[in-house]
């Protein structure tokens, strides 16, 4: 699991994990994410390509604060609860419960956001602040997934990011929400498979 605490320690782990591994790596990443395998894939020669899913995929000196509020559309600060004081003087960062079903996955069941609302694992402020290194997008194929109903990343700032990125195909899953991989799972699945050929 992703730790959700820094850019750098998130990343350090996933390449950790990464260098374990013998053979060809796709390397996916969600929200968050995405900045992690930007960071995580520098130094390997076994990463095939990048699949950015409703993902940040910032340029170097960037972070995912900035990315989130370089354009209109994002509803996130507002649907935020209370943040939790950390011993370090951090803070760590929730989704307001009786909020998230709207801010994160509006096209889910119910059932199913009431559960990934009291499940949802902390991230700190400090994780969306920090600035990301020299981007792997650069040097390496990638493939964008991202829903046109995203309240937590606008949908403008996506494209940007993948226009900027270079990418071999971006799907726009029509109405989807943050969580495209949840409501349009097969959309995705398709997208990895592609990048993965």
């Amino acid at each position: 699991a992703n730790p959700l605490r820094s850019v750098s320690n998130d990343a350090g782990l996933v390449s950790d994990v990464i260098g374990s591994i013998e053979g060809p790596v796709v390397l996916v990443g969600h929200s968050y994410g995405g900045q992690i395998i930007s960071n995580a894939a520098r130094g390997h020669d076994n990463i095939k390509s990048l699949v950015y899913v409703a993902a940040f995929a910032p340029d170097s000196g960037e972070s995912a604060s900035d990315l989130a509020g370089k354009f209109p559309g994002g509803t996130l600060g507002d649907a935020l609860a209370t943040p939790v004081k950390l011993i370090d003087g951090g803070v760590d960062l929730y989704i307001d419960q009786t909020k998230f079903r709207d801010q994160f996955a509006h096209d889910v069941p119910a059932e199913i956001t009431a559960l990934m609302a009291v499940g949802q694992r902390p991230i700190t402020e400090a994780a969306l602040t920090e600035k990301s290194g020299e981007p792997a997008w650069r040097t390496l194929p990638s493939y964008f997934v991202y829903g046109d109903g995203d309240k937590n990343i606008p949908a403008e700032a996506l494209g940007f990011m993948a226009k900027r990125a270079g990418s071999r195909r971006t799907v726009v899953v029509d109405g989807a929400s943050h969580v495209v991989m949840v409501s349009h799972p097969q959309a995705v699945t398709d997208l990895i498979e592609e990048a993965a050929k």
